[in-house]
């Protein structure tokens, strides 16, 4: 039920597009840093019209922005789409693909997060595309620590591969890409690491799906985020579903999350993971606390500060793929599955 990408490789051809926000003037050199890392390797990167960032929230209007995604998505020759980050309101693009002539395409790898997953999970709710949870355009030049895979080598993989634990975050700030659009090393100065809710440790398998709370959410009970549907289908090897905050405050998050158990995200689920965040608490109410309070009667583990949110370095997932997730003594271990 699920369709696989061809394995991404040099020589094919990468679709660059804003889906949502575009690029600012002033941080256009760092898209052509990362554009040239790309073709550095060897892949042929076709920009797109809808890529600007000097006149709104978003690269062009809805219809405009739509038809380029559709298209290259179309395209037998683009192999992957990436967009340069995410944004406000991709939402408004999800009744405006052609999802019936997406259904008789080959599957194209569509990459990123944030806002982008407001198009991704329903792509492969919907069409059962794989998508790939990852860095975006903008981050891509960034060498990924150790434990840690590029986004480009999930897209080229064709046998079952792991990820561990990186040990290493970001605890606050970005690179200046407007003074020096040319960073290609994060500075990954605090510790940290995967914990199981109470404590303990977990092995555990499922089909993977997921993405931004603040995004996502606004997709439950819609025909574009029909999770509880999609774990039905998959009830006999059950779901993890993961999910992350990018700044929204903690009672904001945690009605979400409150939202999306009553639309049935997690009926089918066999453990919930929850990205690393910096988004703020709400007075003494944390970020954690508002993930326990909407999801922790579900009695199901609970995986938090994973590197799959806003903060990096970041940890690619594949929608759709079957994962193996193991916290046991000092092992943090996620092996995918594209198949």
């Amino acid at each position: 039920m699920i369709r696989y990408p061809s394995p991404l490789r040099p020589g094919d051809r990468i679709g660059v597009t804003s889906p949502s926000s575009g690029v600012p003037s002033p941080l256009r050199p760092r898209l052509d840093v990362a554009v040239g890392w790309l073709r550095a390797r060897g892949y042929d990167v076709q920009l797109g019209e809808c890529l600007s960032g000097d006149a709104g929230h978003v690269s062009a209007s809805a219809d405009r922005r739509a038809a380029e995604l559709n298209a290259m998505l179309l395209d037998p020759a683009i192999r992957a789409v990436v967009p340069p980050w995410g944004g406000e309101t991709a939402i408004d693009l999800v009744d405006r693909l052609d999802w019936e002539a997406l259904a008789d395409a080959e599957p194209t790898w569509l990459v990123g997060f944030s806002d982008l997953t407001t198009v991704m999970l329903p792509i492969t709710l919907r069409l059962g595309w794989a998508t790939l949870h990852g860095a975006n355009l903008m981050d891509t030049p960034y060498e990924p620590p150790p434990g840690l895979l590029h986004w480009t080598d999930v897209a080229a993989a064709t046998a079952p591969f792991a990820q561990h634990a990186s040990g290493r975050y970001r605890s606050g700030g970005f690179d200046d890409w407007e003074t020096d659009p040319t960073p290609t090393a994060y500075h990954l100065d605090a510790r940290g690491t995967w914990e199981v809710a109470g404590g303990g440790g977990l092995d555990v398998t499922g089909r993977l799906i997921g993405g931004c709370i603040e995004t996502v959410s606004n997709l439950a009970g819609t025909p574009y985020g029909d999770v509880a549907a999609f774990g039905r289908a998959h009830a006999d090897e059950g779901l993890i579903v993961y999910l992350e905050a990018s700044d929204d405050p903690a009672l904001e998050i945690c009605r979400n999350l409150h939202g999306l158990r009553l639309a049935g995200w997690f009926d089918d689920a066999n453990a919930i993971v929850i990205g690393r965040t910096s988004a703020p608490p709400s007075g003494d109410f944390t970020q954690r606390a508002a993930v326990l309070d909407a999801l922790g009667m579900l009695d199901l583990p609970i995986v938090f500060d994973v590197e799959c949110g806003h903060v990096p370095p970041y940890l690619p997932l594949v929608n759709g793929a079957q994962v193996h997730l193991t916290v046991a003594g000092t092992e943090r271990t996620l092996v995918q599955t594209l198949g």
